[in-house]
């Protein structure tokens, strides 16, 4: 199973976390490679995807990351083959990604955690505005079969011309071909109980990487950064 990260540039610099580049991004890479070293993560960059001209949507100001039409490339990138798994940068991962195949299932063209997320802010991270609508995050973990017919849809024309309703409520597939993974591989943060320790942390309302941000699990994205910066200093 491969695994993508959705990147945004707008990342790369962190006030108060300067040590590395993009610090939601590299984080969370290194928390999946630190329980599975043998995983291979690849970022999802919208400019080198643009350059390769696979990606030329204009660009969409009410976005909340440059990933979010872009992580739907996911099975193109992974070749229309076996098994691809993407997530949101702004995930900490605290157990080995394989645990998913645990649950795989082939009869579905996707899985993911089932939210029933309605956040009470108007806005969230970088004063972007908080939208609602269903199935809202379910698309921030998918766990693609990437051999699935369904998963033919997912080309790159309709990935580049289809509106967010179409790709994010996973209209593209039918309900059916939709599993369930459990709710612990993406807790999102200032939802769920805060007294779980789960598989993977989502920081859906902003993270650590922010000085002024004090939400719950702080601590733990904290010392994963303090891990990575001495591993990199360590050579």
């Amino acid at each position: 199973m491969n695994v993508y990260i959705g990147y945004d540039s707008r990342q790369d610099y962190s006030e108060g976390f300067s040590d590395i580049v993009n610090p939601p991004y590299q984080v969370s890479k290194y928390s999946i490679q630190k329980y599975n070293k043998n995983v291979d993560v690849e970022p999802i960059i919208l400019s080198e995807l643009r350059r390769q001209q696979i990606y030329w949507r204009g660009t969409d100001y009410l976005s909340s990351t440059e990933f979010v039409y872009s992580r739907f490339l996911t099975p193109y990138l992974n070749g229309y083959k076996g098994l691809a798994l993407f997530c949101d940068s702004d995930f900490l991962w605290q157990t080995d990604v394989n645990e998913l195949l645990d649950y795989y299932d082939s009869k579905y063209s996707v899985m993911c955690v089932k939210h029933n997320y309605t956040p009470p802010e108007s806005t969230k991270m970088d004063g972007k505005a908080q939208t609602h609508y269903p199935r809202k995050n379910w698309s921030s973990l998918m766990l693609f079969n990437c051999s699935h017919p369904d998963i033919k849809k997912l080309n790159v024309k309709n990935i580049n011309t289809k509106d967010a309703k179409w790709l994010h409520r996973f209209e593209w597939t039918s309900d059916e071909c939709v599993g369930e993974i459990p709710a612990t591989f993406n807790w999102l943060e200032g939802w769920y109980n805060d007294s779980v320790d789960p598989k993977a942390i989502h920081y859906t309302r902003g993270g650590p990487w922010h000085t002024t941000w004090n939400g719950h699990y702080k601590d733990k994205w904290v010392q994963t950064y303090n891990e990575l910066v001495k591993e990199k200093s360590n050579g």
